[in-house]
């Protein structure tokens, strides 16, 4: 039986959000926001809208057990109650937002975006970043080993690393330049000073739900079942300091000075008419090991979700110019591993994953230039700047260039919705 909360001749009475390319009320994705500064709150969107949920259970309008975790600054303990419940409170916020007979008792709850600053979903106790999208890894490692760019354990193994959880915000953060050390080619020793080198990272982040206990792998035919949504992810990069840092360990200094996410849970239910069968590995290729192998998830663990970077640099705001597209392409022709088996491998070990803990999937890039997730691809390292309509170029970002991130998801039968904008814009470097 199909879901109810995805028939795409549901309407809402909150006018905007019929037709809305983001927020149409077959998506409700769940965030926190406050309006002048005061107190944080849980919403959901709605068209131009946010719903506070705070309001409508201090209202009675759900379920008296749901208020205590929706009534929280963060979505932690929200998350934490499990597939079951995210379904019933999806279920219920959709009567609430097409039945006529319930807007008196709503519409007084509305707050308008324009008005709301949107914060951070969750603490975040733990970030890992993947590195799933192979396209990507290719790309990069034909630049530094041209003939054989992909090392052997990636068709076997999904490579991640632990990243810092403390600098994670939400999108609009200003990106500060970094500073730390690199060292050119041709010198002698390494300097220290900003980053010359400044990328942008196209991801999707995952958001952990219920837990596992620590020594209790999640089964790969579970691992669903404990990813609460998903959000677009920035893992900002200074490939200088990459490049001179990363070996022996691995990323360091050059990731962990800014995260940025956008702020809207997408759930998982949303995005159910939009699955689509994991792409058929090629000729040669291994499969999966057992414990990363089930057959629902090769039929429908691919996410049909298409994804676009705009850059703006500050001569176009001043011009009026428009945003150039730095790329468009999708995550299914990107991710070789999927977000169920980013979980499962996560947890195989024992590891203990927690509510609000985030995984990104790593930078998701498609096999055609159009679809390229980082200016390190982009631009071949810096060898070939993009050119801009306006005539400016660019290598890698500088000072007062904002990059924007988006993706929707649309197909037959089915109404878009989208993520919103994952937004940053680079200042210079502090001192020291």
């Amino acid at each position: 039986m199909s879901d109810p909360t995805n028939n795409p001749a549901l309407s809402s009475w909150v006018e905007s959000a019929n037709g809305h390319r983001d927020f149409p009320i077959q998506n409700l994705p769940l965030g926190i926001f406050s309006v002048n500064d005061d107190q944080r709150r849980v919403g959901v969107a709605i068209g131009d809208f946010i719903l506070d949920l705070s309001a409508i259970a201090d209202a009675g309008l759900i379920e008296p057990d749901w208020c205590a975790d929706l009534c929280q600054p963060v979505l932690n303990a929200w998350l934490a109650r499990g597939a079951a419940d995210h379904a019933r409170l999806r279920e219920r916020l959709s009567v609430l937002l097409s039945d006529d007979a319930e807007r008196d008792a709503i519409e007084m709850h509305l707050v308008g975006q324009s008005e709301a600053s949107m914060h951070l979903p969750c603490v975040v106790g733990d970030y890992t970043d993947f590195y799933v999208g192979i396209h990507h890894a290719t790309n990069v490692g034909k630049q530094f080993r041209p003939d054989n760019p992909l090392l052997p354990n990636y068709k076997y193994v999904p490579i991640g690393y632990h990243g810092r959880a403390s600098s994670v915000r939400a999108s609009g953060e200003p990106v500060i330049r970094p500073n730390g050390q690199r060292k050119a080619p041709d010198a002698d020793v390494p300097e220290y000073g900003p980053s010359k080198r400044l990328d942008y990272e196209l991801e999707l982040g995952i958001w952990i739900g219920e837990e596992n206990e620590l020594g209790s792998p999640i089964p790969v035919r579970d691992a669903a079942s404990h990813i609460a949504g998903y959000c677009l992810l920035n893992d900002w990069s200074a490939r200088d300091f990459q490049a001179w840092e990363y070996q022996p360990l691995g990323p360091f200094l050059a990731k962990n000075f800014l995260t940025s996410v956008s702020p809207w849970i997408v759930s998982p239910l949303a995005l159910a008419p939009f699955r689509k069968p994991m792409p058929p590995r090629p000729a040669g290729d291994p499969a999966p090991l057992s414990y990363l192998d089930d057959h629902a998830d090769r039929s429908a663990g691919a996410l049909g979700i298409q994804l676009e970077v705009t850059l703006t640099t500050q001569c176009m705001r001043d011009t009026g110019g428009e945003p150039h597209v730095l790329s468009r392409g999708s995550a299914d022709a990107a991710m070789y591993w999927s977000a169920a088996q980013i979980v499962a491998h996560h947890s195989s070990n024992g590891c203990n994953l927690q509510p609000g803990d985030l995984i990104g999937t790593g930078t998701l890039s498609t096999d055609d230039s159009g679809g390229l997730g980082s200016l390190l691809e982009i631009s071949q390292g810096g060898k070939q700047p993009v050119q801009l309509a306006n005539g400016e170029t660019r290598s890698f970002l500088e000072d007062g260039d904002e990059v924007t991130l988006r993706a929707w998801c649309e197909g037959k039968d089915a109404v878009r919705i989208g993520f919103g904008e994952c937004t940053g814009r680079v200042l210079g470097h502090t001192s020291i």
